[in-house]
């Protein structure tokens, strides 16, 4: 999980890690082997600034160690003051955080160390939008694995300072049974046989999730009692059958809702009673939050 810091959420040790290796390939992609050759034409080379990063919308922040990565990974003598805290709402003109030091350097890195930012405050508004939507009902929004390659860590990261959760990180974390798992038993009924090799070949405490696409489907699985049942592209009216049957053949199963969820149908499945709702558009659609670094003049 990420660390608390006062009121707000910094990254762990292994979010610090992959972000360490996409601030690497950001800067060498952006600087390649000539560097920044506009600002060292234009700039001096021992000029001193001051600049200001601020938010032009308002929204919830996420990615403000990453933004100080780029800078540090860039010039160690750089210094970047918070004015923010990930998790925190600002509102437009809110100040995030204060660069100083070698102006060459600030402006090296100001596109990438953005780029983090305003990727990572974009998941987690969007995200906060979603949790809000729900507000008042037993249902939690989690993501996906519908991520940016290697950006996953950070982009779950960014889902938790929005208020959601993190469904698994990888292949690794948690069983997750699908149809294409089945079909490559050679038969859509093999669910049964699925789940016994699953609990002969997983450790016991690893998570088991079932993912069904009709009603018949959900009393089969409810029957060999996986930790959450997963119903894919239900309707409304069907979700809510779906919970009056986990009530009457299997009330410690969750029940979590994925496909075609949004901002404008969230609530109705949120109030059908389901458990949890997974949302791919967190991270795969989540705009960009607008925010900008302006030097004093």
């Amino acid at each position: 999980m990420a660390l608390n810091r006062g009121n707000g959420m910094t990254f762990n040790s292994l979010e610090s890690e992959a972000c360490q290796v996409l601030v690497d390939l950001a800067l060498r992609e952006d600087l390649g082997d000539a560097g920044d050759i506009t600002s060292r034409s234009v700039v001096g080379d021992h000029a001193q600034g001051k600049a200001i990063c601020r938010a032009r919308e308002a929204g919830l922040i996420a990615g403000l160690d990453a933004f100080a990565m780029v800078f540090r990974s860039l010039d160690a003598s750089v210094n970047v003051s918070h004015r923010a805290q990930d998790s925190q709402h600002v509102s437009a003109g809110g100040d995030l955080a204060i660069v100083c030091g070698r102006v060459q350097s600030i402006l090296a890195a100001e596109r990438s160390a953005l780029n983090f930012l305003q990727h990572l405050s974009g998941i987690a508004s969007l995200t906060a939008r979603f949790v809000a939507a729900v507000a008042g009902t037993r249902a939690t929004i989690l993501d996906t694995r519908k991520t940016i390659p290697a950006w996953r860590r950070l982009e779950k990261y960014a889902v938790r300072c929005g208020g959601g959760l993190n469904h698994r990180i990888g292949l690794f974390d948690a069983v997750l049974i699908k149809d294409n798992h089945l079909a490559a038993l050679g038969d859509a009924r093999a669910l049964p046989e699925a789940l016994e090799r699953v609990r002969k070949g997983v450790p016991f405490e690893v998570p088991i999730i079932v993912e069904v696409d009709d009603l018949p489907a959900l009393e089969t699985a409810l029957r060999h009692l996986p930790r959450v049942v997963l119903l894919d592209n239900f309707s409304v009216s069907q979700i809510r059958e779906a919970v009056r049957r986990r009530d009457a053949i299997a009330p410690p199963v969750l029940l979590e809702v994925s496909g075609g969820v949004s901002l404008a149908n969230v609530k109705a499945i949120a109030n059908t009673g389901v458990d949890r709702i997974s949302v791919g558009a967190i991270t795969h659609s989540a705009p960009a939050l607008d925010i900008g670094l302006d030097f004093e003049t």
